[in-house]
């Protein structure tokens, strides 16, 4: 057997987003073949086309995962990260989300088990809902409004874990979970409405930054580098979790405002908007289980972090003027 054929081949489901478009990236640097799976409906061919630099190595597929899953050849390892992941993207497209998250779950856990390949799901933070519980440790079951708005996420991410796990327990399927808590950086879209691109890109145009609710609900947020890293070693160490990766360290959103407005030098107003419903009052991981079974905590500073996804907004600016 040559080098090349002895390398890992890994499918990423949702390879093409931005999270996604970081593991493939990540996995090719770690002499992976990679074959990344995308419907486009929200990822971009644009966050991995300098991914096709690597030849025969990676491979992109325009595939909805919900319909259907068929990869030709040997598979050791699905990473399923395919999902809206945005209010804005999955509020746009509620039934598709709902069906990435229990067909197209079905459909990747079914490729790993014929191919007898590992498995790793792309959890949330969100199956902890508005928690009663703080800061959230994977042992807690969450406070989730199952007939919200917000239902067609938070649900369909349940329904994975739940089905990841009985994948688990009656095919002997080596799955794990991953429940990500808010991760920014390159590659985010500007217009997702999430806290930091919106806040960013109100920030560089001199619009008013808007703030929902008071603005003293909390989020903990990582830089993307460090969730790969999470990501990573969960892979490597085949644990079935559910496991948290994200950073504990909290801010409010009123003060992640003021941070973001100062890092932009912009003089944008903070203007206070109407709260959605079920918009989580706090959001903090308890991470002992990764420090202590992954050996893996968040070492991106968060002010260092916002700083180069301000500087990757700045250049999507620059990029569109000069079209």
């Amino acid at each position: 057997m040559n080098k090349a054929a002895a390398r890992p081949r890994v499918v990423v489901t949702g390879g093409a987003g931005f999270l996604g478009s970081h593991l493939c990236e990540r996995l090719l640097h770690e002499g992976h073949e990679v074959v990344c799976v995308d419907n486009f409906c929200t990822g971009s061919s644009e966050n991995v086309e300098h991914l096709l630099d690597a030849g025969p190595a990676f491979q992109l597929l325009d595939t909805d995962v919900s319909e259907y899953l068929r990869v030709a050849g040997r598979v050791d390892t699905v990473l399923h990260f395919a999902s809206p992941a945005s209010p804005v993207s999955y509020l746009q497209m509620p039934i598709a989300t709902l069906k990435v998250g229990s067909i197209g779950t079905l459909n990747a856990l079914e490729l790993a088990r014929l191919k007898g390949a590992s498995f790793v799901l792309a959890s949330t933070s969100e199956a902890y809902g508005d928690p009663l519980v703080h800061p959230q440790p994977e042992t807690y079951f969450g406070n989730v409004n199952p007939v919200g708005p917000r239902a067609v996420y938070d649900e369909s991410k349940r329904f994975a874990e739940a089905l990841t796990v009985t994948y688990r327990t009656t095919h002997g399927v080596l799955t794990s979970i991953a429940r990500i808590f808010n991760t920014h950086g390159p590659r985010m879209n500007p217009h997702d409405g999430r806290a930091v691109p919106t806040f960013v890109r109100q920030a560089l145009a001199g619009e008013p930054i808007t703030v929902a609710g008071d603005g003293s609900q909390t989020r903990s947020i990582q830089f993307v580098d460090d969730l790969v890293e999470g990501i990573w070693r969960l892979m490597l160490s085949r644990h079935p979790g559910p496991i948290n990766i994200g950073n504990p360290q909290e801010i409010s959103m009123l003060d992640l405002a003021v941070m973001i407005r100062d890092l932009t030098g912009s003089s944008s107003p903070i203007v206070m908007v109407e709260r959605p419903e079920d918009d989580p009052s706090v959001r903090r991981p308890e991470v002992t289980l990764a420090r202590r079974v992954l050996g893996w905590a968040p070492r991106v500073d968060l002010a260092e972090g916002l700083r180069a996804t301000i500087d990757h907004f700045r250049q999507l600016e620059e990029d569109r003027l000069k079209v």
